[in-house]
């Protein structure tokens, strides 16, 4: 199972990224995606997941800010950042998780920096 995950880089606080993650049509179609980040020293959290019904989940910290959001036609599922501070920096990784099965696999990560 492959997650393919892009975007990350270097913004100044207040800036905009977007993340995406491509995966094949049945991962896509039967999984809920989600982004996970994680600092170094420090548990991997939940950002934002997205269900196959397109039903959204954030994590407090965000919310009003990130907007997870999927392409259909495109297998892939994207996390829009707004408004981003310098606590947001850490690396991002992409899940998708079948509660129903169990199984769940992680994308490569994809580091996000914020500072000035």
């Amino acid at each position: 199972v492959q997650l393919q995950a892009s975007g990350g880089g270097l913004v100044q606080p207040g800036g905009s990224l977007r993340l995406s993650c491509a995966t094949s049509g049945s991962i896509f179609r039967a999984y809920v995606l989600g982004w996970y980040r994680q600092d170094p020293g420090k548990q991997r959290e939940l950002v934002a997941a997205i269900t196959s019904r397109g039903s959204t989940n954030y994590a407090d910290s965000v919310k009003g800010r990130f907007t997870i959001s999927r392409d259909n036609a495109k297998n892939t599922v994207y996390l829009q950042m707004n408004s981003l501070k310098p606590e947001d920096a850490a690396v991002y990784y992409c899940n998708a998780a079948n509660a129903a099965t169990g199984l769940y696999y992680w994308g490569q990560g994809t580091l996000v920096t914020v500072s000035s």
